[in-house]
């Protein structure tokens, strides 16, 4: 069984939607709590939750649940110092992992499954990277065998895990998850969350 962990992001400001992200309702539960939940139930362990902006607003709500909470002092300088933080931590708490899984707190339709799905595609055929594909291109959730760690560490500023997943396209695995489109950056998008139901 391949051993991995899970970085889950939730360090931003939410600064177009112009609330915490983190804390928007959906099916009557929050985005967070959701994605904590999802990333539990699976294969990955450890679970790294990574929190910057209003940190303090969502440690309380977290300290029962089985996840490690890793606060990102430098979080304004955007997603690629949350992605090191997580990297760092990982290679700390369980040098022996083979890769780790990078998720996002406001894509809703992540499910245990899909994480679960894209680990055992790293099990069965010890794909490098493995990606999620949607709307004509690759992002989160997305495994980084841990030959890529070194290249997560060197992110900088708003760069996300995608950099990577362009820079070495030929060893990317795409899994199919058409509604990883939804994501949550503006008023317009919650509104077409809550508007939107799987059939």
């Amino acid at each position: 069984m391949a051993s991995v962990g899970l970085i889950l992001l939730a360090a931003g400001s939410s600064s177009r939607l112009g609330e915490p992200k983190q804390n928007l309702l959906y099916e009557g539960q929050p985005l967070l709590q959701r994605a904590i939940q999802t990333a539990l139930a699976s294969s990955c362990e450890p679970v790294l939750v990574i929190l910057g902006s209003n940190a303090e607003a969502f440690q309380a709500s977290l300290n029962d649940l089985p996840v490690q909470t890793i606060f990102n002092p430098d979080w304004q300088e955007g997603m690629a110092s949350s992605i090191r933080q997580g990297i760092l931590a990982l290679n700390q708490m369980a040098p022996d992992l083979d890769g780790a899984i990078i998720m996002v707190c406001d894509q809703p339709f992540v499910t245990t499954a899909l994480l679960n799905d894209i680990v055992e595609q790293k099990r069965l055929h010890g794909h490098g990277i493995i990606a999620c594909s949607y709307h004509n291109t690759l992002g989160t959730p997305a495994l980084f065998d841990k030959q890529f760690f070194p290249e997560l560490l060197a992110l900088k500023g708003q760069e996300g895990a995608k950099k990577l997943l362009f820079r070495h396209a030929a060893v990317v695995t795409p899994i199919t998850f058409p509604l990883g489109t939804f994501d949550i950056d503006t008023p317009q998008d919650y509104e077409d969350l809550q508007q939107h139901r799987v059939e």
